[in-house]
């Protein structure tokens, strides 16, 4: 019966999505799964391309994996997708195939190392780079149809500030923004943050240094960041740790392997291994806001159309 109601969805969806309108009674309660269900949804973006992001988003859910974490990944960086490329992982569906209503959630992940479960997304697709509100709506279904409970749930976004990088920042619970020593991140880094607080009311922002050459300029880097945003913004953000430059991440990359996985010892894999147990060690009770998620809520479409 399971089997027949998400294919009828499926088939609905695809065609609503297809016309450009979704109007479907009691959409609103199709949420509650995921509502009330102690997930972590934390989003990994950049206000840059090219700083790692991907890297640090697919080896920390990795890491916390081998701490007996539920984990998935979620690659959102829609039409430029390589969560699944960095990982060596090849899938025949995708993202695409699900929002489209040819396939279901379940059919679509696939397993990684350490048993984290990936959500792959597609590549060089245009329409990707742009979710309408009936594809958006058909995730959230989708997603409360995944029957294991998870713990953490990673979103790795696209680079800067569109639409699309916006929308899964504004569903996250916890973000988390990477930059790098480079001027031009740090700047990016600063805009994203602004935009995001500014006009999404986002308060709680965590920062990585990816590719620093020491901890101190790594530390440096955060107060640069962090003196900016207090003073014009007038919010704090946190310092969650930082990740050495590393010759072993380009040879894992190279492998299309986790570097934590194949080079556990290397200075970039010990600086995620601190961060993913800093990560791991934290309760839902610490955050401002109460523990159960509210993913891919509908108010977010609706603040989106206004």
């Amino acid at each position: 019966m399971r089997g027949d109601q998400a294919a009828t969805l499926r088939e609905i969806r695809k065609r609503e999505t297809r016309d450009g309108v979704l109007s479907v009674p009691g959409a609103q309660a199709t949420v509650t799964g995921l509502r009330h269900q102690n997930i972590r949804v934390i989003s990994v973006t950049s206000g840059k391309g090219g700083v790692g992001k991907t890297n640090i988003a697919a080896n920390l859910a990795y890491l916390l994996s081998c701490r007996n974490k539920k984990t998935l990944i979620l690659d959102a960086d829609a039409g430029l997708a390589n969560i699944d490329v960095i990982l060596g992982i090849h899938s025949p569906y995708n993202l695409y195939h699900v929002l489209k209503g040819e396939k279901s959630l379940e059919e679509v992940i696939v397993t990684g190392p350490g048993g984290i479960r990936i959500l792959p997304s597609s590549s060089g697709i245009p329409e990707m780079a742009d979710l309408s509100r009936g594809q958006k709506l058909t995730l959230i279904d989708e997603l409360n149809t995944l029957h294991d409970a998870l713990d953490f749930m990673f979103i790795d976004t696209g680079a800067g500030i569109s639409a699309n990088v916006m929308y899964f920042n504004m569903a996250a619970k916890e973000i988390i923004v990477v930059t790098t020593p480079e001027p031009t991140a740090l700047t990016d880094a600063y805009a994203l943050i602004k935009v995001l607080y500014q006009r999404h009311a986002k308060r709680r922002f965590r920062l990585i240094v990816n590719m620093a050459k020491s901890e101190s300029e790594a530390k440096e880097v955060y107060d640069r960041v962090s003196r900016a945003t207090d003073h014009f913004l007038n919010l704090t953000i946190e310092y969650l740790g930082y990740v050495l430059l590393d010759e072993k991440v380009r040879e894992a990359i190279r492998q299309q392997k986790a570097v934590a996985e194949i080079f556990p010892n290397a200075k970039a894999s010990r600086c995620m291994a601190e961060i993913a147990e800093k990560i791991s060690s934290e309760t839902l009770d610490e955050y401002d806001e109460n523990g159960s998620i509210k993913f891919f809520w509908e108010s977010i479409i609706d603040k989106e159309r206004a």
